[in-house]
């Protein structure tokens, strides 16, 4: 008997590009997580930011029902991509299966977690430092993406993240003043960066973060991602690269 023929395509540059884009560009996903009573999968709407090498991460209450959930099985599944104009099953999302891992206030990394994901929702400061709530890392495994009507893609974790380095730890170091400087010293060139470069709509843009292959702008609602034209190898490198994208935006705006 002949088996099916699998309908997922090779994974290439086109499938790792879209699916970095979902995860730098989102703002809220649905999370599924196991309900310890029924062994049922549950699902709930959460907000989202990614790390600096891509890793998403949300915060969540103890008091909510997927928070206890992962406590008793951290296995859980993440669905990001927004529905847009036309039929909303012909736009890209991504479903990511992953272990879930809380971030302990005191731990090194937690004040990075906390500026990116205000960057992205600043309105959560009002809750995001109360006693019960906690920043959950989903270490994930593997991920399927579908980019539209017959373009699925099966994913791993190399596929989508970026490796632990010393280029992450610079960038790291240095991105919180950038992007302070950017947005208040240069928002003129950040404006330019969205709607010359990124081609977006008008609006108050401002850089919300940086990582080796890019930067994303957010505005109201709007998360938009712009790729450097060529991976940073170092920090010093990002400064002449922001440098050299308001020239090209103000090159492209005088044509």
């Amino acid at each position: 008997m002949t088996e099916p023929k699998n309908p997922r395509l090779e994974t290439g540059a086109e499938a790792r590009s879209m699916a970095e884009t979902l995860i730098r560009t989102v703002r809220y996903g649905a999370l599924a997580v196991l309900d310890p009573q029924s062994g049922h999968p549950v699902t709930s709407r959460v907000g989202c930011a990614p790390d600096m090498d891509g890793t998403l991460f949300f915060p969540a209450s103890g008091l909510s029902v997927h928070t206890k959930s992962l406590a008793a099985d951290p296995r859980c599944s993440l669905l990001i991509g927004e529905p847009g104009k036309g039929d909303p099953l012909a736009h890209p999302r991504l479903s990511l299966l992953a272990r879930a891992a809380r971030v302990e206030k005191d731990s090194a990394g937690h004040a990075r977690l906390r500026r990116r994901y205000l960057a992205r929702h600043p309105k959560a400061e009002i809750y995001l430092d109360l006693p019960d709530f906690f920043f959950y890392r989903l270490e994930c495994e593997r991920a399927f993406l579908n980019g539209g009507f017959g373009k699925a893609y099966d994913l791993t974790a190399a596929d989508m993240f970026l490796k632990p380095g010393e280029l992450l730890d610079e960038l790291a170091r240095v991105e919180d003043g950038i992007v302070a400087h950017m947005n208040g010293d240069h928002a003129e060139a950040v404006g330019l960066y969205a709607t010359v470069l990124g081609k977006a709509e008008p609006g108050n843009w401002r850089i919300v973060s940086i990582d080796p292959h890019g930067l994303d702008l957010a505005a109201d609602q709007r998360v938009i991602r712009l790729n450097f034209a060529a991976p940073l190898t170092s920090a010093a490198e990002l400064r002449p690269v922001l440098v050299q994208m308001a020239k090209e935006a103000r090159e492209k705006l005088a044509d």
